[in-house]
């Protein structure tokens, strides 16, 4: 006999949801010989597709800019659905928050170092990613902005 209340968590798809790169200045800009600075932005995004059922996306954006002018823009999604049952609330938020980007985002680096490796460009390799401290600070931050925020709006 099985008990209906098993925890459950299983990885259904991790895929590519969307990708794009661009490169408004070129050829101009390729043939200077100034190197470009890198700025690097990632989000983390989360929400229910069906009863127990989780989409959670990373996304990437890496601008490489040489003085005022875009080199190359990389814009990548990376994907995971995942089936996430019988948890109480505070797991399910570090699971969402925590573990499914730390099993997306290793698709989501090579997919956008392959894209800038095909679009001409030596790869930019994001860097590991310790998604716990990222959650901590965000928890911290919404904590933070909910003490500050005046309680007669809370509802």
């Amino acid at each position: 006999m099985t008990d209906q209340q098993d925890p459950v968590f299983q990885i259904q798809r991790v895929y590519l949801k969307e990708a794009s790169l661009e490169q408004p200045n070129s050829p101009a800009i390729l043939l200077e010989q100034e190197s470009p600075t890198v700025d690097i932005q990632l989000g983390i995004n989360a929400g229910p597709v069906a009863e127990g059922v989780f989409e959670v996306t990373v996304t990437a954006t890496v601008q490489t800019k040489i003085k005022d002018k875009t080199v190359f823009l990389v814009e990548a999604t990376q994907a995971g659905i995942f089936e996430i049952r019988n948890l109480p609330p505070e797991q399910m938020n570090q699971i969402m928050g925590i573990a499914c980007p730390q099993i997306v985002y290793p698709y989501l680096r090579g997919n956008v170092a392959d894209l800038i490796q095909r679009g001409g460009f030596p790869p930019v390799h994001l860097s590991e990613i310790n998604f716990q401290a990222m959650f901590e600070q965000q928890q911290q931050q919404q904590a933070a902005a909910a003490a500050a925020a005046p309680q007669d709006v809370i509802q």
